[in-house]
């Protein structure tokens, strides 16, 4: 990329910003924290090498960006105009606590991944998930996801990038049924302990409609429950995303697992989906962000070197939480993100239904 045709226009620097907005919506708070901080501290890396090359005899200016570990166009594109143009509203670390004391990075014992005993296990979860019975959320009610969660991220303080974490901390979640009326209150993204509002429109004034990437209870009631069309769907509707077709599925249906609320029939069948997802593994032992051990369903983004792992019960096969683990060595900067890193940790506690914003499920009795 050229650094005397790159910069964007006010038109496009306005649009990258609505689009950055809404990607950053749509992820969970410390995988879009981990993804941000990794593709700045490699745009960081790129203009390091761009003024020492600029300062070598017969050098010449060109700053040329490195493919991110981990492709995610639309962040991509908004971070590289405001970051690699000096628009960053981050104060020169590029990092926010949201009021959560940050840590050394976090860490654990990579687990052996192996296909055996795989279609038996799917077979047990989905089974499992069937038995399981979702209430129907009705207008005026709110889907209430309650979790805990902890990441890792790449810290940059002026020349020096390190990783630090986000500690353990409570998420907690309302949604109406057509995903227009929402609170969050996660510390690691707001700026009040009160959290934030998520009703539509947002700031810039749009009302996105819902999609699989950011769906509402209404969406999801629409979505076949057929495996086959299931997956088909996702394969189309996020064509383009992630680093292969096949990890953005992946990713896809872990992220409809923990952030929504599934109708029982559609829960079933997002688990018949993912099992014909090639390169699906199991790991015998994975930890969930509160200590619940458990079976993993895992699938290794080769690009990344990054292990996104479902975990379950072991004798219930019910959803714990997930995580995601680095098992491959990286090289530059990404080199600190060293094998048995938890990019991103987390564990369902409750998901219920409420009959109003900011109600609890202890609350309405």
């Amino acid at each position: 990329m050229n650094a005397n045709t790159s910069r964007q226009s006010p038109a496009e620097g306005e649009e990258s910003a609505q689009l950055f907005t809404r990607t950053a919506r749509d992820l969970p708070s410390g995988r879009h924290q981990f993804h941000k901080e990794r593709l700045m501290a490699q745009i960081h890396e790129a203009r390091q090498e761009e003024r020492t090359t600029a300062a070598a005899p017969g050098g010449t200016r060109r700053l040329r960006l490195p493919r991110p570990a981990i492709a995610l166009p639309v962040l991509a594109a908004a971070l590289a105009g405001v970051v690699v143009f000096g628009v960053a509203n981050t104060g020169g670390n590029g990092v926010r606590d949201g009021g959560v004391a940050t840590g050394p990075a976090l860490t654990t014992t990579v687990g052996v991944a192996t296909t055996k005993g795989l279609p038996q296990l799917l077979d047990q979860i989905t089974l499992a998930a069937a038995e399981d019975v979702h209430p129907v959320v009705k207008p005026g009610q709110y889907v209430y996801i309650e979790s805990k969660s902890a990441d890792t991220f790449l810290k940059t303080v002026g020349d020096k990038t390190s990783l630090a974490s986000h500690q353990l901390h409570t998420r907690q979640l309302w949604e109406s049924p057509d995903g227009t009326k929402g609170w969050l209150i996660d510390p690691a993204v707001n700026d009040s302990p009160e959290g934030e509002t998520l009703s539509l429109p947002d700031e810039q004034g749009n009302t996105p409609k819902a999609h699989l990437g950011a769906p509402s209870y209404d969406y999801l009631t629409k979505l076949t429950t057929d495996p086959d069309e299931l997956l088909a769907k996702i394969y189309k509707e996020t064509e383009g995303q992630g680093n292969t077709p096949d990890q953005q599925a992946f990713t896809t249906i872990g992220d409809l697992l923990t952030q929504s609320y599934p109708p029982a029939e559609l829960y079933s069948a997002l688990f018949k989906a993912a099992a014909k997802i090639p390169g699906v593994v199991v790991v015998n032992d994975a930890v969930d962000a509160v200590g619940r051990h458990g079976v993993a369903v895992a699938r290794l983004d080769e690009t990344s070197g990054l292990r996104e792992e479902w975990i379950f019960d072991a004798k219930t096969h019910v959803f714990l939480g997930e995580r995601s683990v680095q098992v491959k060595r990286l090289t530059g900067t990404d080199a600190l993100i060293k094998p048995g890193t938890v990019t991103y940790t987390s564990a369902i506690l409750k998901r219920a239904i409420v009959d109003g914003i900011k109600q609890t499920p202890s609350q309405a009795g």
